[in-house]
């Protein structure tokens, strides 16, 4: 009798065992596969997130900061830095803008477009302490030697003593038109509004609200008016300590630069000129939408405006014999209604009797500061390349 051999099952076992590893094994490389797979589909939708996120931004609603700064900023929209490399910041995005003036230079800002009229404001904290020698300005401008202009420039003065807010009206390049004011507030505590009101009939310049001066169109009598060169705004901080205070006899303290200047709140109502049609925004306008093109001061207006003048008016080159020996512009011979030499019972009533007292004492260094000074154009293009000295007028 044959017996089967005592191998055979230890073979059979082994056969099978062969194929179980074969089975894992080919296991163990498909979930390999498959686990390559999906690690790599997963780094791919990673990277294209990534991706994404670099060149596809958020959408913000218009109140969020991040945004602001960069397409609705009033300062970045509607102003460039023209000169004064770092010294000009615009700040808050978009809604602040400082001026800085050190040893080496000033520096301005302009408006990226022109106008043809317009009713303008803007708010400005001047330069505080001792702002002896410093030139603070606020302006409107054409280009050219028979340039339009109309200005706001703040004198400053020693530590206690009051800034001159100089004004000028330039017409076809003839200016000398200066009247000069006290304030009756300290303009380096707080954000003061300055204001230029200019359509076809008149200029009225105003602080806080308040008319301080006004040029009527009088071409009828000779006098050419602002209405035919489109102007700019122009603002800057540089140094005049040759003339600017106490003509010239207090000088800049450079220990204390840098001087700053701020402004906030533009608005406009304007005429935006272009220069490719040679027309105005407001020639296609229905003149009811802009009522102020045709806005003059009321009798009110003028009387708080006159008597706000007694009050703090320093200078005034209508009455300037010295000056003008042979008479001022015919403009002057023009008076208005207002003999009333009544108290005021405007905002003039606050000024300080260290404001008086200081009118009394710098009347006289004020008028000298006029002599000394060359037209408005040719400062502010020796400003723009660099330069802070002022020529003396021969």
């Amino acid at each position: 009798m044959a017996y089967p051999s005592r191998n055979q099952p230890n073979q059979t076992r082994s056969r099978s065992s062969v194929h179980y590893l074969i089975l894992i094994a080919f296991a163990a490389v498909l979930v390999f596969k498959v686990d390559v797979l999906i690690s790599q589909s997963i780094f791919a939708a990673r990277r294209r997130v990534s991706t994404a996120r670099r060149f596809v931004r958020p959408t913000y609603h218009s109140t969020s900061s991040s945004i602001t700064g960069f397409t609705h900023g009033t300062f970045n929209r509607h102003f460039i830095l023209s000169w004064g490399e770092e010294r000009a910041k615009i700040q808050e995005h978009g809604e602040l803008l400082t001026l800085s003036l050190d040893r080496k230079s000033g520096s301005g800002f302009e408006s990226k477009k022109e106008y043809l009229f317009g009713k303008i404001d803007m708010q400005i904290k001047l330069v505080p302490g001792n702002s002896a020698g410093t030139v603070t300005t606020y302006y409107l401008s054409s280009e050219g030697s028979t340039h339009d202009e109309i200005d706001f420039e703040f004198l400053g003065n020693s530590t206690g003593n009051p800034y001159t807010l100089h004004t000028n009206v330039f017409s076809q390049g003839k200016g000398n038109r200066e009247q000069q004011f006290f304030l009756w507030f300290d303009p380096t505590e707080d954000f003061h509004t300055y204001s230029f009101l200019w359509n076809p009939k008149c200029i009225v310049l105003s602080v806080d609200g308040i008319p301080i001066r006004e040029f009527k169109n009088m071409e009828s009598i000779g006098v050419p008016y602002l209405k035919d060169q489109p102007m700019r705004i122009y603002s800057s901080l540089w140094n005049a300590d040759e003339w600017a205070t106490q003509h010239g006899l207090v000088k800049t303290d450079w220990s204390l630069a840098p001087f700053t200047a701020s402004y906030r709140n533009f608005s406009a109502e304007a005429c935006i000129w272009s220069p490719r049609t040679r027309k105005s925004s407001c020639d296609s306008t229905d003149p009811k939408a802009n009522s102020w093109l045709t806005e003059e001061l009321d009798s009110k207006s003028r009387e708080k405006m006159k008597k706000l003048q007694q009050k703090l008016m320093v200078y005034n080159y209508c009455e300037d014999p010295w000056r003008f020996p042979e008479g001022p512009g015919p403009e002057c011979a023009i008076k208005t209604k207002n003999n009333d030499k009544s108290n005021t019972d405007t905002d003039t009533n606050t000024i300080s009797s260290s404001i008086t007292n200081s009118k009394n004492n710098n009347n006289n260094n004020n008028n000298n500061n006029i002599v000394a000074r060359k037209p408005r154009r040719s400062r502010r293009r020796s400003r723009s390349k660099g330069g802070n000295k002022v020529a003396q007028i021969n």
